[in-house]
């Protein structure tokens, strides 16, 4: 099945030659563009922040971008990206052993970054496992991924999706929508099961399972380390300096209060329990990585506080 080639590079607004950390600025800046928290038209920012995001799985990977780059001369060929050499096509045995071949819609992800790019169940060759009944074999299980935004992955959500097959022989083609439940707290890299959606059985065997692996989606502000949530937050000196209280929106809208203390220093982490990962029986936490930024302008009256303080100010960083 051809594919319509994607371009990440386009879809983040940066040249092939970018450095991984200016892609990584491209991503951030985008995604909070189109964020669906923040966006006014949040359905086409949804479908644009998933595309971004697919984009930035790719491209923020030093592996993956590498296999992206070498496709080369395949990106336009009529009719679309050419599978990659070895199979690659989205295929499962069907009744009497030929392959079907099938698509995902509604996952986060496309048909291209499926093709290239997933890790899941690419092209099957046979049944799955014999059933109890003579003659009868049991329909292979299928993979996709499934891309789940942090605020999905707090809040839990249900999404629906659809799948169509395809028999390349006859070009028949059936479609089905299916209801996946997202619960709150799920990770990265678990796999959602949905009974009975894989392959079809074969004399009178039972169909096979659907299995749809969880990608977390990037996040402009949050990053996800196991069942924890990091967050970068930059503060004015006065504020490290005297200590404040700074509030924190978490992943799903709820906000909550940070005492910074006097005397917090650049590069310090601070913890917060049970903000991370809501789990039911051992949330993770969310731990809060601090920097501290200067002023590049001051006016003079500034300028002046500023003078007084070096004046009457006993710290020399340089002795401790």
């Amino acid at each position: 099945m051809a594919v319509e080639f994607r371009d990440y590079y386009e879809l983040l607004g940066i040249g092939r030659e970018a450095t991984q950390a200016e892609v990584k600025k491209a991503f951030r800046r985008m995604a909070r563009k189109y964020h669906p928290d923040v966006a006014e038209d949040k359905s086409s920012a949804e479908a644009k922040f998933k595309e971004i995001n697919e984009a930035y799985e790719v491209l923020g990977d030093s592996e993956k971008r590498r296999k992206y780059d070498a496709l080369g001369a395949n990106w336009n060929q009529q009719g679309g990206a050419a599978p990659p050499p070895g199979g690659g096509g989205n295929y499962w045995a069907g009744p009497g052993g030929q392959e079907v071949e099938f698509e995902f819609g509604g996952t986060g992800f496309s048909d291209f970054f499926e093709q290239y790019f997933s890790g899941g169940n690419r092209r099957s060759t046979g049944y799955g496992s014999f059933s109890g009944q003579a003659g009868s074999r049991r329909g292979q299980d299928i993979e996709g991924d499934l891309m789940v935004t942090l605020e999905e992955a707090f809040s839990g959500s249900t999404r629906t999706i659809s799948m169509r097959k395809i028999d390349p022989r006859t070009g028949a083609e059936s479609s089905e929508e299916i209801q996946v439940r997202i619960p709150a707290g799920i990770g990265e890299g678990q796999r959602l099961r949905v009974p009975g959606h894989g392959a079809a059985g074969s004399g009178g065997g039972e169909d096979g399972d659907l299995y749809l692996r969880v990608r977390m989606a990037a996040h402009p502000d949050f990053r996800v380390k196991g069942h924890d949530l990091y967050r970068d937050l930059a503060l004015a000196p006065w504020e490290a300096v005297l200590g404040c209280q700074i509030s924190i929106t978490l992943p799903g809208g709820k906000s909550v209060q940070l005492k910074i203390p006097a005397g917090t220093g650049s590069e310090d982490q601070l913890r917060m329990k049970g903000y991370g990962s809501p789990r039911k029986n051992n949330p993770g936490d969310l731990y809060v990585e601090i920097s501290i930024e200067t002023p590049q302008e001051v006016s003079p009256d500034e300028r002046g506080h500023w003078e007084k303080l070096r004046e009457i100010s006993t710290f020399n960083p340089r002795e401790n």
